[in-house]
This record gives structure tokens, C-alpha cells and sequence, in this order.
């Protein structure tokens, strides 16, 4: 096999996984939401629910957080909260103790251990038969909860993902971050009308209280290992767009890559800590999990690959040149479109900027796990 051969064959093998990361699996799953759909049954239900929310030092927050969970459309005497107070040093505890707010309990623990943990001691104290996950950032619509439990009316569903919309990402690097939010959620949703997701919105999710299960120490991605178990047991993971919470997206590349990054690399320590993850016959989603979310992770090295295969062929054939051409005009887009918001705007270039750096995140984070496996208290 001559090396011309080899480097023709890495570059359609690279370019082949690349496009079925983010366009031939995309479309296979909404494809298969329009051809097999999976509805959900629903029916007149209102069980009791516990709110949890993990903070740390959120003391100017957390008591705004508090009304509007108190403010959902949902009977009071069915909704209680409970806070855990993360190692707090800015008297978030002495806060929330103070405003005396109804059905709120605080756990004070006294030194920082991570946000897989707080969850484990909040689900110890639930009595809700659903648990309401949120974060301290977010604004919830009124109807979030109502809209999630409709979907856990139905006893196949286990956990229902909420949508998560921002606010002023019209222009700037906010709305890079804004069209790839997109992009994702239109896949979350395909991939819930055909079955199952294969990750949460951390901002706001409900679940069955009796299928939680406790998280490794340390665990980043919460918001996906606790979905993976629910399917695992064998329920459905849905994503409710209905379900709505409101964030601002990051407005600088530099905000954003160090959130992203932290990520990312939380999905080695995925597989370091849940290696059922990439065994098809112990996870139900294998081929979802490993299109949606490990593919990603493989893109920046493929593209490296396919960019070094086009190098070396280009003097070759007119074809693997006029991709060596297209791959050059692309990235000197990139690199005006971060001085010119005016062309930054455009938005096929948005597109551009939101893949260009969810790459950048991705080729960072390997870099980052290895450096710091230890990743929780980023």
C-alpha cells in the first residue's frame, strides 16, 4: 500500500466521522423521530416534588433563586426546597436562614466537596416523589414544573430535561454561543421523540426520586451520568421545550472556554468513572452516547488528521486541492470574523465561529483532564 493510499484513506475516514458527528447523526435521529416516533402518555398527575439546588457562595442569588421556585405554578404544599450550601464562605447559609422563606431546609456543610456530592445528601433528605434539579443562575419560567411533570405523568418516563433560552444573544460572541444551543437542542429534541436523550440541562430537570442513584465523588457531568442511569434502568429521558429557563450566554470567547473546557473534559472523567458508558451491551444508548457526545470529543484530532492528509495530497490531485483552498478561506474567515463584528454577525459565519471554537474547547480539554484529573472543584 503506497503512502499516497494511506493518506487517502485518512482523509475520508477523518472527513466521514467528522460529518456524521454533526450532520449524519443529526439527521439519522431526526429521521428516526419522524418515522418511529415514541409518544408520551399523559394524564392528570400532581405528585409531590422536592426542588434541589447545590450553591456555592451565591449569597446575592440564592434568595432570588428562592422566589422565583416559590413563584412556579404548582401547589405550595406540594413543592419544598432544599438548599446545600457547598463550603460557603459569604454567609449564603445565615441568608436563606434569615428570609425565613417557607419549605426551604438548608444543608451548611462545612467544607467545599462538589456538586455530585451536595446532590446525594439533598436526595437522602427528599420526600418529594420527584426531585426538581436547578441551579442557582437560571430564571424559571412559572409553568417550568407543570410542563416537566406532564411528561412524568407518564410511568416509562424517568427524567424529563428542561430548555434552556438566552437572553440578549442577539449579536457579539453571544450569539455563536447561541446558534450552537441551537443546533444541540434541535438534536435533544429528535433524539426525545425517538426515544431517549443522552444528557440534561443542568439548569432545570425532574426525575423519578426512586431512580437516582448516588454519583461518584467528584462527578462534572452530573447532568448526564444521572440521565444515563435512569435509561440504564431501564425508563426514558425526555427533553420538554416547553419546559423553559433563562440564561445569558457568555458575551467573550475567554468566559466561555473556560466554562466549555471544564465541560468537556468532564467527559473523560465520565469514562474513567463510569465505564459501562462505552460497553453496547451494558448501556441501552451506546450508539447515541458514543455519536452525540464522544465523536465530539475525537473531531479537533480528525480534523488535524484531515487537514495534514489534504496537505500532502493536494499537490497530487486538483480535488484535495481545492479543499486545502476551501480549509484555508475558512479559517482566515474565522480570524476576521473575531475583528469585524459585522461579518461575525452574518450568520453562516456565526455557524463558522460556534464550530470553530466548540474544536478549540474540545482539542483543550483533553489537555486539561490530563493535566488535572481531579476537575470538580474548577
Amino acid at each position: 500500500m503506497t503512502m499516497t493510499t494511506i493518506w487517502t484513506l485518512v482523509f475520508w475516514l477523518s472527513a466521514a466521522l467528522v460529518v456524521h458527528a454533526f450532520a449524519g447523526y443529526p439527521l439519522w435521529v431526526r429521521l428516526l423521530a419522524k418515522l418511529r416516533p415514541r409518544p408520551v402518555v399523559v394524564r392528570d398527575y400532581l405528585p409531590t416534588v422536592t426542588a434541589i439546588m447545590s450553591v456555592y457562595n451565591a449569597r446575592d442569588q440564592v434568595l432570588q433563586k428562592l422566589h422565583n421556585l416559590h413563584a412556579l405554578d404548582y401547589p405550595a404544599g406540594l413543592l419544598d426546597i432544599i438548599v446545600v450550601c457547598d463550603g460557603c464562605s459569604d454567609g449564603t447559609a445565615q441568608a436563606i436562614a434569615d428570609a425565613s422563606l417557607p419549605g426551604v431546609r438548608v444543608i451548611d456543610a462545612p467544607q467545599r466537596r462538589g456538586k455530585s456530592q451536595c446532590l446525594d445528601d439533598a436526595v437522602a433528605l427528599a420526600e418529594g416523589e420527584l426531585l426538581l434539579m436547578v441551579d442557582v443562575r437560571q430564571r424559571l419560567e412559572p409553568g417550568v414544573l407543570r410542563a416537566l411533570i406532564a411528561n412524568l405523568s407518564d410511568p416509562a418516563v424517568g427524567a424529563v430535561s428542561g430548555e434552556l433560552l438566552f437572553e440578549d444573544a442577539d449579536n457579539g460572541f453571544a450569539a455563536s454561543v447561541d446558534a450552537y444551543w441551537r443546533y444541540e437542542k434541535m438534536i435533544r429534541l429528535a433524539e426525545s421523540r425517538s426515544g431517549s436523550v443522552v444528557g440534561v440541562t443542568g439548569a432545570c430537570y425532574a426525575m423519578r426520586r426512586a431512580l437516582y442513584r448516588p454519583l461518584p465523588p467528584g462527578t462534572v457531568l452530573d447532568d448526564v451520568l444521572v440521565p444515563m442511569q435512569v435509561v440504564k434502568a431501564g425508563s426514558r429521558v425526555l427533553f420538554e421545550p416547553a419546559a423553559i429557563a433563562w440564561d445569558r450566554a457568555s458575551t467573550d470567547s475567554t468566559r466561555e472556554g473556560v466554562r466549555k473546557v471544564r465541560t468537556l473534559a468532564g467527559n473523560y472523567q465520565l469514562l474513567a468513572l463510569a465505564p459501562w458508558l462505552i460497553d453496547p451491551l451494558a448501556n441501552p444508548l451506546w450508539a447515541r452516547f458514543v455519536s452525540h457526545k464522544l465523536l465530539r470529543l475525537a473531531v479537533p484530532w480528525l480534523l488535524c488528521a484531515l487537514l495534514v492528509a489534504t496537505v500532502l495530497l493536494a499537490p497530487r490531485r486538483p480535488f484535495y486541492l481545492a479543499c486545502l483552498v476551501a480549509a484555508a478561506a475558512a479559517m482566515l474567515l474565522v480570524l476576521v470574523a473575531t475583528y469585524v463584528p459585522a461579518v461575525a454577525a452574518l450568520k453562516p459565519v456565526r455557524l463558522l465561529l460556534a464550530f470553530w471554537h466548540m474544536n478549540l474547547y474540545a482539542a483543550r480539554a483533553l489537555l486539561a483532564y490530563l493535566r488535572n484529573p481531579g476537575l470538580h472543584l474548577w
